[in-house]
């Protein structure tokens, strides 16, 4: 079997000889015999037998190619719709996210003030519970003392009302 460079050359060989052939001529000048013009349309044959099968391939690549690109415009146009219906989804979202933050920024701003208020008045109620606690503490002790005092007086009183009943049984 002969190599891909053998069979080149003899293509281009026989190639050579068919363009030369007006009157086939053989190197040496005679005429060229029947199995040298047998081996000429041989070659020919096998040129386009070898031309068809090229152009035939060429015509797969074609389709195949063709075939390819109609996939891929396909593909472009899918991922194009993908694309369009994700960013019909995204902007409604956006919307209410973006409104959503402007509250909330808002309602962080009333916070601030209200939240130091909060503690405004938290220390103030703490300050007055104390006052109060002291002011009952003070209550307290005032009560005690006072409930000492009316207990002594009582006390003193009954003495001397004793004291004086005795005066008074003397004296009878």
């Amino acid at each position: 079997m002969a190599t891909p460079k053998q069979l080149w050359e003899q293509q281009q060989l026989q190639t050579q000889r068919v363009k030369n052939s007006g009157a086939i001529v053989s190197y040496n000048g005679s005429p060229v015999d029947d199995k040298e013009e047998e081996m000429t349309r041989s070659a020919l044959a096998i040129f386009r037998v070898k031309e068809e099968e090229i152009e035939r391939k060429k015509l797969e690549v074609r389709d195949k190619v063709q075939a390819q690109l109609g996939r891929a415009e396909e593909a472009t146009k899918r991922l194009a719709e993908i694309r369009e219906e994700i960013e019909a989804l995204t902007d409604p979202m956006r919307k209410e996210v973006a409104n959503i933050r402007k509250r909330i920024d808002l309602v962080n701003k009333d916070l601030k003030p209200l939240g130091q208020s909060c503690q405004r008045k938290e220390k103030e109620y703490k300050e007055a519970v104390e006052a109060l606690n002291e002011k009952n503490k003070e209550k307290a002790q005032l009560l005690s003392r006072l409930m000492e005092l009316v207990g002594e007086s009582e006390r003193l009183r009954m003495k001397k009302l004793e004291e004086l009943n005795k005066h008074v049984e003397t004296l009878r």
